[in-house]
C-alpha cells in the first residue's frame, strides 16, 4: 500500500502543534511528560486488545492513539528545546540500522539465532555504562514482565537450570515453602514465599517460551467472561448462592462458552 508522501502524518504532527499553542486546546497546553506518562501505557494495552481482536479497523485506531501519545511527547519537548519528532525518527532510524549490519551492512548471518545475538552485542556495544547482566530492565513496567526480563537475561550468561524437571521441582519447593510460611501467618514472610513462587512460574513460562504477562491477560479476560455469564444466567445475585450452587453455576457457564468456541 503506497504512503502517499505522509501526508496524513505531517497533518497530524500539524494538529497537535496547534492544540499546544496558544490558541489551541487549554487541556492539551497543561499537559506535561509526567501527567500523561499513563496515557502511553494504557493505549499500547488497548493496542494489545485490538491485536488480539483480529480486528483491523480497532488495530488501526488504537495505533493512532499510541502515535498521539508519541507526537504529543515529542511535541512537549520541542517546546522545551529538547528534542522534536524529527530527532525521534532519526534517533530510531539510525538505531534500526546500526543493529541490522547484516541488512544495512555487509554482516553475514545463518538466521535469527546468530541475529539476535549479534543484537545483543551491539547493545552492549552502545550501553558500556550497563555492567550488570541484567542492567536495562525498565523500573515501570509490570513485575511480571520485569521477572520475566530479569531471567532471559541470566540465561543469557548460562544461568539456567540444567532440565525442566530441575524447574518443575524448584517450583513446587516454593510452593511448599509458602505454604509452610501460610501456616505460621506471618504475612511479610508469606509475600517474600508467593514472590518466589511467581518467579518460578516466569521461569517455567520462559522454559516453554511463553509471555507470562500475555497468559495472564488471557486468563483475565477467560474469567471476566465467564463471570459474566455466570451474573447474566443467575436468577438471582450471586451473594444469595450457597458455594456448591456458585460452584455449579461456574461449570454451566464454562460449558456454555466452550460450545460457543
Amino acid at each position: 500500500m503506497p504512503h502517499n508522501n505522509f501526508n496524513n502524518l505531517k497533518k497530524f504532527i500539524e494538529i497537535v502543534e496547534i492544540l499546544r499553542s496558544d490558541n489551541g486546546c487549554p487541556w492539551d497546553r497543561e499537559q506535561t511528560h509526567k501527567s500523561i506518562k499513563a496515557n502511553m501505557l494504557e493505549e499500547a494495552y488497548e493496542a494489545i486488545d485490538a491485536i488480539d481482536s483480529g480486528s483491523s479497523k480497532d488495530l488501526c485506531e488504537e495505533l493512532g492513539d499510541v502515535l498521539l501519545q508519541v507526537v504529543l511527547h515529542s511535541q512537549i519537548a520541542s517546546e522545551e528545546n529538547k528534542f522534536d519528532i524529527e530527532d525521534v525518527a532519526k534517533t530510531i532510524s539510525e538505531k534500526i540500522i546500526r543493529r541490522h549490519p547484516h541488512v544495512f551492512g555487509d554482516l553475514k548471518v545463518s538466521g535469527t539465532k546468530e541475529v539476535l545475538a549479534n543484537w545483543d552485542l551491539i547493545k552492549q556495544q552502545e550501553k558500556p555504562e550497563r555492567k550488570s547482566a541484567l542492567s536495562g530492565v525498565a523500573k515501570s513496567q509490570p513485575a511480571l514482565l520485569a521477572a520475566a526480563e530479569y531471567s532471559k537475561k541470566a540465561v543469557k550468561v548460562g544461568f539456567e537450570w540444567p532440565n525442566v524437571e530441575s524447574l518443575w521441582e524448584c517450583l513446587q519447593s516454593e510452593i511448599e515453602e509458602f505454604k509452610h510460611e501460610a501456616d505460621v501467618g506471618d504475612k511479610e514472610l508469606m509475600e517474600d514465599e508467593l514472590g518466589d513462587v511467581l518467579f518460578s512460574i516466569v521461569n517455567v513460562a520462559r522454559w516453554h517460551k511463553i509471555n507470562p504477562e500475555l497468559a495472564l491477560l488471557r486468563a483475565n479476560k477467560k474469567f471476566k467472561k465467564r463471570f459474566q455469564l455466570m451474573e447474566q444466567i443467575a436468577d438471582k445475585d450471586l451473594k444469595e448462592y450457597t458455594q456448591d450452587e456458585l460452584e455449579e453455576l461456574w461449570i454451566e457457564a464454562k460449558k456454555a462458552l466452550s460450545t460457543q468456541q
